[in-house]
């Protein structure tokens, strides 16, 4: 087998946590019981002792790996003279009797053989708490259990069709039929056979296929928006609401160096530019649980906003280190917990603003909703009228650089704006006034000081002339019209300097880390609509195409790019890459003019 050089995985997920699997059918990274929980395989960050649960097979086998379209369905198909099968992998999610979902914590790995007597063998090695606690295994009646040596309630199950000792002991296999793996969290309370795991795939996958059928469909690039439309639901958390940044932790955004963080939490940036996007495409019900998060994480009228949560609406995510962890290719730290929590970021209540605005447009709900949510606008009003002038750190969060950020006052000013339309929509006239004329006193001040006259176009902060790809968006939120001169001009400039053999830099100068070596995967689809709205439309659709070949074998994008190779770096998958593809794609796709029927 060719050892992967790339972020060659499929993620399967049911809105309570997920598991990459390499395109060799190895499940390298999963956390039970929920997305941010501590790992039970993460070879993906230590090959050695990060433990997996994968397959052996001659080196004869064909491999290849796809996802059963219009589902989160990940399936691995191994082909040989001696036989062939396939491994579908997944993780129940349908809706029951009583219209609650069923999410359990659990992995699903359905073998169905195909031709001849194909012959495996297992390799089951879990590892505890980030691979920090050594394991033992108690066969019950009809399981594995598994649990940590230092805490015995920590546990998993594996259940399947397979002989238990036959499986620890990885001996050979002769597949003759179907057969399955189940993982689990929790003990099972039915019965598992084979049936069961058929009832429970095919339950899953005519969910994911409704799911699907309700969003916008296109007769251009309707299966890119189809696969990052797939994946920002997966990473949206059922119990609450929140939406991730990405599935992992600590993939290194250059290998070998240190900028690796834990993006397993919920960035009220991130989460309110995917609700934008899935309101966008028809997924009202995503987006009324976002909304119902943002209530529930302020507990008081007092308490104030912080840029990111954990999935679960904490405002502590204390950052450490895993020191006996090697690492993504040996790329060090591995971290768990992000010190950006506590960050001056000015920019992030203005993306929260312009999904509260659209909350009151398509779906405003009860009375009691419309008065919580106004308590909130007005709470968000006073926190930029206090904190726009401030210096922040950035979209980027630079750790040790406060400056006052162009893109950062363009987002404070979005806040007000979208809050005077509010206050426009409930007829509170006086608050549309007021606010107004701080809408335009910021406006004011990025003129006279976000403008550089020398260079002529506006630069990342008042205080310097560097580029930023950030500059791009100031059209995409109506700070700026697209014919607008300075606009124009300051597209021209940020191209020039931040795009480079076909991909976009966030910035040039240097941060905390020295200079950026890697492409954001996001700052290209900017740029692309930036091209777009601007007149140079062929040019744009020429880089989103090539762009879209960078994805990974199953569609997948993650945070980063090489821009040498185009290798996928940084956390996986990216919202921030998906979204910004979906919302890119649509300047260029037909929609299908005929009507589905929806099934809510």
């Amino acid at each position: 087998m060719h050892r992967m050089n790339n972020l060659d995985y499929g993620v399967v997920g049911n809105c309570k946590t997920a598991a990459l699997i390499s395109r060799y059918g190895s499940v390298d990274w999963m956390c039970l019981p929920q997305f941010d929980s501590p790992s039970v395989f993460c070879k993906l960050l230590d090959e050695e002792k990060g433990g997996s649960l994968h397959l052996r097979v001659a080196e004869d086998y064909h491999i290849a790996q796809y996802y059963i379209k219009g589902t989160n369905i990940l399936c691995t198909s191994f082909k040989a003279e001696e036989g062939s099968f396939e491994l579908v992998d997944f993780m129940p999610r349908y809706r029951t009797i009583d219209a609650n979902y069923y999410i359990p914590s659990e992995l699903y790995r359905y073998f169905r053989r195909i031709t001849g007597k194909p012959r495996l063998r297992i390799v089951y090695d879990p590892r505890m708490n980030y691979a920090g606690e050594p394991v033992e295994h108690w066969l019950g009646e009809d399981y594995i259990k598994t649990y940590s040596q230092v805490n015995k309630k920590d546990s998993i199950y594996l259940y399947s069709s397979f002989n238990p000792q036959t499986i620890l002991k990885s001996e050979e296999i002769v597949l003759q039929e179907e057969a399955y793996l189940l993982l689990s969290a929790n003990q099972k309370l039915v019965t598992i056979d084979t049936e069961r795991v058929y009832l429970e795939y095919e339950r899953t996958k005519i969910y994911w296929f409704n799911w699907n059928n309700r969003s916008r469909q296109f007769s251009t690039f309707n299966d890119a928006i189809s696969r990052s439309l797939l994946v920002l639901k997966l990473m949206t958390y059922q119990d609450s609401g929140a939406v991730l940044a990405a599935l992992t932790t600590s993939l290194p955004e250059t290998i070998g160096k240190e900028r690796n963080w834990d993006y397993r939490f919920c960035w009220i940036r991130d989460a309110s530019m995917s609700m934008e996007t899935l309101l966008k495409m028809g997924h009202r019900s995503a987006a009324q649980g976002f909304m119902g998060f943002v209530k529930r994480i302020l507990r008081t009228k007092s308490e104030e906003f912080q840029l990111m949560y954990s999935i679960d609406g904490d405002r502590i995510l204390t950052e450490k280190t895993l020191p006996y962890l090697s690492g993504y290719r040996n790329s060090r730290p591995v971290r768990i917990g992000n010190a950006a929590y506590d960050q001056k970021q000015n920019d992030f209540l203005g993306y929260l603003m312009d999904v509260m605005y659209q909350y009151y447009i398509f779906f405003p709900g009860s009375l009691n909703e419309l008065e919580e949510m106004w308590e909130i606008v007005k709470s968000i009003v006073l926190t930029v009228y206090s904190q726009w002038r401030e210096p922040d750190q950035s979209i980027w969060e630079f750790r040790g650089r406060k400056e006052n950020f162009v893109f950062s006052k363009v987002m404070c000013w979005v806040a007000l704006d979208r809050a005077i339309q509010i206050a426009r929509f409930l007829e509170k006239s006086d608050h549309e006034q007021e606010w107004q004329k701080e809408a335009d006193a910021i406006k004011e001040d990025v003129w006279l000081h976000g403008w550089n006259e020398e260079l002529q176009s506006f630069t990342q902060a008042y205080d310097n002339t560097y580029m930023d790809s950030s500059l791009l968006l100031m059209e995409y939120y109506g700070f700026l019209k697209p014919d607008d001169e300075k606009f124009v001009k300051t597209v021209r400039r940020v191209r020039k300097e931040l795009f480079h053999n076909g991909l976009m830099y966030r910035y040039k100068d240097v941060d905390d880390f020295g200079l950026p070596s890697s492409s954001f995967t996001i700052c290209t689809f900017w740029l692309i609509r930036a091209l777009f709205v601007t007149g140079e439309k062929e040019e744009a659709l020429r880089i989103f195409h090539e762009v879209l070949t960078h994805a990974n074998h199953v569609g997948l994008f993650s945070e980063d790019m090489d821009f040498r190779t185009k290798r996928l770096l940084g956390n996986f998958p990216q919202a921030y890459s998906h979204l910004s593809l979906i919302n890119t794609a649509l300047l260029f796709a037909q929609e299908k003019t005929y009507k589905h029927f929806m099934v809510p």
